[in-house]
């Protein structure tokens, strides 16, 4: 994989109030808190800074390598319905980041290097404003519509779709959530991660594994030793 000249910026947002599986952040996996993952692997992949968004103390207070630095995230964006844009804006700003960034959740420890570099070298083509991961979906969601008020169904990809067997239908490809690239820029001035032109990094199932609760990170861990 060749080497990534232009200095990239990680950002790892950490939130303290996960319910589907308490301090699941700093919950050790594999012998190192679950968010150590992300951080190793932006530093693997790279990063000449990472930043840690976050509210909770015990990260906060932690002896981090010196191009790592733990940002106080306000209460005010740390509550379950917030949403990732204003977290991140706010990272770069007090940052004062510049130049590449990528997005890198805790909850995506199976992610590797390669999967990092790639998205960043799609985003210096300049094709694409924002680079994502996706993994493959299940192609009959493609038979899926919207019923109106008025009864009526909307399909919502091609009509003939809804009547196609499912062998036939074309891939389908989901976020995955672990890798969001783009320009620290681009993105304060959007305050979005909507955009018409996203790239992908294409990811394997076994590698796209989200925790969200026990069940999650006890598969994480097992993988993780294999």
């Amino acid at each position: 994989m060749p080497a990534q000249l232009t200095p990239w910026t990680a950002v790892i947002p950490l939130r303290g109030g996960s319910k589907g599986l308490p301090g699941k952040n700093t919950r050790l996996l594999a012998g190192k808190p679950l968010y150590r993952h992300a951080v190793d692997l932006a530093l693997a992949a790279g990063a000449s800074r990472v930043l840690i968004s976050t509210d909770i103390r015990e990260v906060l207070t932690a002896e981090l390598p010196h191009t790592v630095q733990a940002l106080q995230r306000p209460s005010e964006l740390c509550g379950d319905t917030v949403p990732m844009a204003p977290v991140l804006v706010h990272a770069l700003q007090t940052a004062q980041v510049q130049g590449p960034v990528v997005l890198l959740q805790a909850t995506s420890p199976l992610r590797q290097v390669a999967d990092v570099q790639v998205a960043l070298q799609r985003l210096a083509t300049c094709a694409f404003d924002l680079v994502m991961s996706v993994t493959d979906a299940e192609r009959s969601v493609l038979k899926w519509g919207q019923v109106q008020p008025d009864g009526r169904f909307v399909p919502l990809s091609s009509p003939e779709h809804c009547f196609a067997n499912r062998q036939s239908l074309p891939p389908v490809y989901k976020p995955n959530g672990a890798v969001y690239a783009m320009n620290a820029s681009w993105f304060i001035e959007q305050n979005s991660f909507v955009t018409e032109r996203i790239g992908t990094v294409v990811m394997p199932p076994e590698r796209s594994h989200d925790i969200d609760n026990l069940s999650d990170f006890e598969l994480c861990e097992s993988l993780l030793k294999l």
